[in-house]
């Protein structure tokens, strides 16, 4: 695939599935949604400050809702959601991606988030450096973003440890929760500086 001609991303063809370390990283599946959805439960308080989607528990139906129109958005490659598996027991441990698509100049913005009982072990440093090669090898990504909440510092942490450059804060970006104005951290790679 070339880097520089348009792309019609509905016929390409990638893994849906791969392998670090640790992770068995996946598109998500029919039948996620409970796994999903006790992750969150655990995970709430720890999740709220930084993820709308934490502002109150999701009910089991909605959880398996947002996984199938997450596998739908995959194969239309809207959004790749992709599901973070302990590759020795199959748990669900979190949930990453590449989000914020631009197909054309092929640009991706990498979130993530971890269950609180499977934080602290490295995993999600791990699976962003499985997803960026992941985006390198299949997808010719030229540019790869995280952005966080400047106050996220475990999150700050993450994008550092895996080698991005903080390239600015957006301030006054967006309102949290309480409806504070917060500022967020754009990290980036691109190709020709960081990756080839």
């Amino acid at each position: 695939m070339s880097n520089t001609e348009p792309i019609n991303p509905i016929m390409l063809s990638f893994p849906e599935s791969f392998e670090t370390a640790r992770l068995t990283i996946r598109a998500p599946e029919w039948e996620d949604g409970s796994e999903v959805n006790e992750a969150i439960r655990e995970s709430v308080d720890q999740l709220r400050p930084w993820l709308p989607f934490a502002e109150s528990v999701p009910s089991l139906e909605e959880s398996e809702a947002h996984v199938r129109k997450a596998r739908l958005q995959f194969l239309e490659r809207t959004d790749l959601v992709l599901h973070l598996r302990d590759k020795h027991t199959h748990d669900f441990v979190g949930s990453s991606g590449l989000h914020r698509i631009d197909w054309n100049a092929r640009c991706f913005e990498i979130g993530y988030w971890i269950r609180s009982s499977r934080a602290g072990e490295g995993l999600m440093t791990e699976a962003v450096q499985g997803i960026e090669q992941f985006a390198i090898t299949y997808l010719n990504a030229n540019r790869l973003e995280i952005r966080c909440d400047s106050r996220n510092v475990r999150s700050a942490k993450v994008a550092e440890r895996s080698g991005y450059t903080l390239e600015g804060i957006l301030r006054s970006m967006r309102r949290d929760s309480t409806g504070t104005l917060v500022d967020v951290m754009v990290f980036s790679k691109i190709r020709g500086k960081e990756f080839e």
